[in-house]
């Protein structure tokens, strides 16, 4: 049997897992992003997870991603983590990543086709009510 504190552990590498594949699916697909031939890489510089409600195998999970800022060479994304036909969070996790160039390490803008893809993510301040 798997201690508590083990379990525990592997759960939230499990989900900053899912929620960074996420990420950068939807950067692979939708922003153009190569990560292996693009001249520009994102770095991440600060993460987080926090939990509400327990989730635990086999439960089906459903993942939410939006964008909360949106800078020049930098993006703050947050992943809502529900369970299947829930519709508050389990969890809710997120990360930063500054875009550097891949190999001088330095800070630069993104790509247009990048920020796009980005910006259509981007949470509204408009509603009243988010589902994260």
């Amino acid at each position: 049997m798997v201690s508590k504190p083990i379990a525990i552990k592997v759960l939230v590498q499990l989900i900053e897992r899912a929620y960074n594949d996420d990420v950068n699916t939807y950067l692979i697909e939708k922003c153009g992003l190569n990560p292996t031939a693009s001249p520009l890489i994102g770095l991440v510089i600060s993460s987080y997870c926090n939990f509400f409600s327990p989730l635990s195998f086999p439960q089906v999970l459903d993942l939410g991603l939006r964008v909360n800022k949106l800078g020049n060479s930098s993006v703050s994304y947050e992943v809502g983590v529900f369970e299947e036909g829930k519709d508050a969070p389990a969890a809710v996790g997120g990360y930063t990543h500054v875009f550097v160039g891949s190999v001088s390490r330095k800070s630069s803008p993104m790509a247009e086709e990048t920020k796009d893809g980005l910006a259509k993510l981007l949470k509204s301040v408009d509603k009243k009510v988010a589902k994260l």
